[in-house]
């Protein structure tokens, strides 16, 4: 078990305390080691200036509050919504304009060329668009024919 506090002052940040510490640290920052092979495994908080203050080998190994405060911090730290379908695709040649439904809704953004498209371990994809959002597709063989399909001619 982790021994230290976790609490959000009044001012939105998170504030850190071990024992043993005369000081608290303001505006601690949680960061994933593995945000997408394993995003509950590995988890530092680190202080304002870079320094880690603690090391959690698993989220579901903390107190409910504290787990709940990071969960949350992380959330609204993070971006990286998940591509579930390829509804269309303007052109096989980039630029191209992609039509996609993800865990957060649908979207299009514009594909500026086939080195935006980078494998991450055997079946998962990051797809960066033209502003520099990063959609993930966690495993192709999850995706329906079409979008494999549609995916396989940029791969």
């Amino acid at each position: 078990m982790n021994d230290f506090t976790l609490e959000r002052n009044a001012f939105g940040q998170l504030v850190f305390g071990a024992p043993g510490e005369d000081q608290s640290q303001v505006g601690v920052v949680p960061v994933r080691a593995f945000p997408i092979a394993a995003p509950d495994d590995g988890i530092a908080i680190v202080s304002s200036d870079g320094r880690e203050l603690a090391w959690i080998e698993q989220l579901s190994d903390l107190p409910e509050p504290v787990r709940i405060l990071l969960e949350q911090e992380l959330a609204s730290r993070e971006f990286l919504p998940q591509i579930l379908k390829i509804r269309h695709v303007s052109a096989f040649a980039t630029p191209s304009t992609w039509q996609v439904d993800t865990d957060r809704g649908a979207t299009s953004f514009v594909l500026k060329g086939e080195e935006d498209i980078r494998r991450i371990g055997p079946d998962g994809l990051i797809v960066a668009d033209n502003h520099g959002v990063q959609y993930l597709v966690r495993d192709l063989r999850a995706l329906d024919h079409g979008s494999r399909k549609l995916l396989d001619r940029f791969l």
